[in-house]
């Protein structure tokens, strides 16, 4: 009991205690006492407050500046794509004049209405008839992508999603079937366009496209609706959608209109001349 009793009694040990004591009789405890001390203490909030009054003020001036900045970015782009817009007007335009000037071209050297019917194969004039409608689309439980999008897995077909190889087959089976003009989402096809496959887009003469795929191919439309669907490429279309659950429809068209091809060139073919048969005589 004297243990617990001595320990009670005194709790702090006794050189805590007079070490705290010499402190105190030196004056080194506690608030500054002298008035050189105060000023210090004094001069060092002072300062405190001032840096954070200056820090402060200084946010609240950078603040409209930023805003500005980021409205004066805002504009500029504005501008730079109204000025874009008008540049591909313009080529939209001078497209459309080598396209017209192409086509009398032609018809001056000689291919009169043989000049139309190039135009239509070679997909450079703008086309209409009647023809069949395709739709295909990735399946509707394609979602085993990254965030849930069947756009970006890795596989394809397997996973639900057309892939490019799969539209290539398509559009094969429609030429083989009889089609005279076909397009992919407005994308007018011509001998030399390709269907490819970039990441996890289809593209079609270099232009990505999304699906579902709209397919348009102008010939006899219940002819081709029944050529296709009877055909290698068509099982294969119906295979992918009993399989896969790939999405299709097909129906025939009353009237088709199909846009010319962004541009075609010519790299080999000369317009023949006089000269040239009276070279090959």
């Amino acid at each position: 009991m004297s243990l617990l009793t001595n320990v009670m009694d005194h709790s702090l040990d006794d050189g805590y205690a007079e070490a705290a004591a010499r402190k105190k009789a030196a004056g080194n405890g506690g608030l500054p006492k002298t008035l050189q001390a105060k000023l210090g203490l004094a001069a060092g909030l002072v300062l405190a407050a001032l840096v954070v009054t200056v820090g402060a003020a200084q946010a609240r001036v950078a603040a409209p500046v930023v805003a500005k900045e980021r409205e004066e970015l805002i504009a500029r782009i504005d501008r730079e794509t109204t000025t874009a817009d008008k540049l591909e007007g313009s080529v939209d335009k001078l497209r459309d004049d080598v396209s017209a000037r192409q086509r009398a071209a032609l018809k001056k050297s000689g291919g009169g209405d043989q000049s139309e019917l190039v135009g239509i194969l070679s997909g450079a004039v703008e086309v209409h008839g009647p023809g069949v409608k395709l739709v295909v689309n990735d399946a509707k439980e394609a979602t085993s992508g990254g965030n849930g999008n069947p756009r970006e897995t890795s596989d394809f077909s397997d996973t639900g999603r057309v892939r490019d190889r799969d539209m290539q087959r398509v559009v094969n089976g429609l030429w083989e079937s009889g089609a005279e003009a076909v397009s992919i989402n407005g994308q007018r096809l011509t001998a030399l366009s390709a269907i490819r496959a970039a990441g996890d887009a289809i593209l079609v003469d270099n232009k990505p496209l999304v699906p579902p795929y709209t397919v348009l191919a102008v010939g006899n439309g219940k002819q081709l609706s029944s050529r296709f669907q009877n055909s290698a490429d068509g099982l294969y279309l119906h295979a992918l959608q009993e399989n896969y659950g790939i999405r299709t429809s097909i129906s025939v068209e009353g009237d088709l209109r199909l846009p010319a091809a962004p541009s075609v060139i010519v790299r080999t073919a000369q317009p023949k001349t006089e000269k040239t048969e009276k070279g090959t005589s």
